[in-house]
């Protein structure tokens, strides 16, 4: 990669003698794919964005490739004429990740959508990267086992991956992190490599998968992935817990947590988000900060845990205990947790919606989002408070009148604010997003531009000619 901030991927890709390489390139793969390529602007600015990342950057070119020798094909022709490769899973990201911000080639895997092996003794199974999260525990429902890492929207399995994606279970399961096993990879110059086992654990190497898990398509294109399976609990209940405050409610969080109670979900969801989600999800929850929780296991351990977390819950002002055991019920609760960001647009019609998301250890936690709700007040903003509490990680969600740009300058202010909090208590600029566009000068305020660099040298010797996802992570400089 060239080192000057103006001139390294700008005129890489998007030169005169680039953009003539890309329409060789194109040529190429249409006698190579047929209908499967499509430069119709409609479908390229659909895959020019993701679920929430502002502007379209959109691709040269939209494949739809079905196999991973295809992948590997269309890879080789991309490394050959020197253009960058996107790929594009359900568009669900929030950081710009799909984005093409120099054209390229955007790679849809939704096509490479099956389930290739299920192995229900070793609890495991292989999928291709267009499997969603939701078809994936439809094919597993008779099986008895389920794939629990649940970060709301249906996601594909390997955009999950790419962003080491986390969600409502992870305080129980974990993140993708612990779950995936191994990967089948199409490397930057084509070839076709598998990292990772099947076993439990290994001490063989540098931890290849761990690398790509949460490498945004930025050293490989995923094409299989091995992934960790759980029993379907026996029982499961669910709960929502008002309070008068949100400190009542943080408290609740941690003292449940050194207890030891088994919770396999704990969310937090302030008065504004709860208003909204009434009126989207027509419920009649109480318009205060509210705990969602949920409970995995037998039906004589729930009772003991869910038990314990009501009096812990009491004991910190929580009251007004709904409790959820049947199926449907459980899953209208869910639903309503699930339909934030949706009640957020519902409730601002033609509002842009900033989504911020920021992870700090859990003793830190109430004055992070306390600090957070202040500064949104004093801006004169509108937004809802939501969190994964379990481990930190809460989001704000922005609704911001696109007429009034101001808006959009008083939440970029808050947002910087929150992040500086975050780092200042030893924790992240971002728990579950990633970097992508948005956060690139966050990931250096982060870790410094030493370590940045150990990075971008990782990226530099797996693409050298930074063909794959260019822009996202890092700076236009490396840095």
């Amino acid at each position: 990669m060239a080192t000057s901030a103006q001139d390294t991927l700008q005129s890489r890709f998007l030169s005169p003698a680039a953009r003539q390489r890309k329409a060789q390139l194109i040529e190429q793969l249409a006698s190579m794919l047929g209908s499967r390529l499509s430069t119709g602007e409609a479908v390229r600015e659909q895959h020019g964005h993701g679920e929430a990342s502002g502007r379209t950057y959109p691709p040269d070119a939209v494949v739809w490739p079905e196999s991973t020798e295809e992948v590997s094909r269309i890879v080789a022709a991309c490394a050959q004429h020197e253009v960058p490769v996107i790929a594009f899973g359900a568009g669900t990201s929030l950081e710009g990740h799909v984005s093409a911000p120099y054209g390229g080639i955007c790679l849809d895997l939704s096509r490479m959508n099956q389930v290739l092996d299920v192995r229900a003794d070793d609890a495991d199974c292989v999928v291709q990267p267009g499997v969603t999260r939701e078809q994936l525990n439809a094919y597993l429902r008779d099986t008895g086992l389920f794939f629990p890492v649940d970060p709301g929207a249906n996601a594909s399995i390997g955009g999950m991956v790419s962003t080491r994606a986390s969600g409502t279970t992870t305080i129980r399961y974990g993140a993708m992190t612990r779950n995936v096993l191994a990967l089948q990879v199409v490397l930057a110059d084509g070839r076709i490599v598998r990292i990772g086992t099947r076993a439990a654990k290994s001490s063989t190497g540098y931890d290849l998968v761990r690398l790509l898990v949460g490498a945004e398509g930025t050293l490989g294109i995923i094409t299989e992935i091995t992934l960790r399976l759980y029993g379907i609990p026996e029982a499961m209940t669910a709960a929502t817990c008002v309070f008068p405050d949100l400190q009542g409610a943080v408290d609740t969080v941690v003292e449940i947590i050194q207890s030891g109670v088994s919770v396999a979900r704990m969310e937090f969801l302030d008065e504004h988000q709860i208003r909204a989600c009434n009126r989207y999800s027509q419920m009649n929850l109480p318009e205060q900060p509210t705990l969602f929780l949920e409970f995995h296991g037998t039906a004589d351990s729930i009772d003991g845990q869910t038990t314990r977390a009501e009096e812990i819950a009491r004991s910190h002002g929580g009251a007004g205990f709904q409790w959820a055991a049947a199926q449907e019920e459980r899953t209208r609760l869910w639903k309503a947790r699930h339909s934030a960001y949706f009640a957020v647009r519902a409730y601002r019609p033609g509002c842009d919606c900033l989504i911020a998301d920021v992870c700090v250890p859990i003793s830190h936690l109430a004055a992070a989002v306390a600090a957070a709700r202040a500064d949104i007040d004093a801006a004169g903003l509108l937004a809802m408070i939501v969190g994964h509490v379990g481990d930190g990680n809460f989001h704000v969600m922005f609704m911001l009148d696109p007429a009034v740009p101001s808006e959009k300058e008083r939440a970029d202010r808050v947002y910087d604010a929150m992040i500086d909090r975050a780092l200042q208590a030893g924790g992240t600029c971002t728990g579950e997003h990633g970097i992508g566009l948005g956060k690139r000068r966050k990931l250096v305020q982060e870790y410094g531009g030493e370590v940045v660099g150990l990075m971008h040298s990782i990226k530099a010797a797996w693409d050298p000619q930074g063909i794959l996802n260019p822009g996202k992570i890092f700076l236009e400089d490396g840095r």
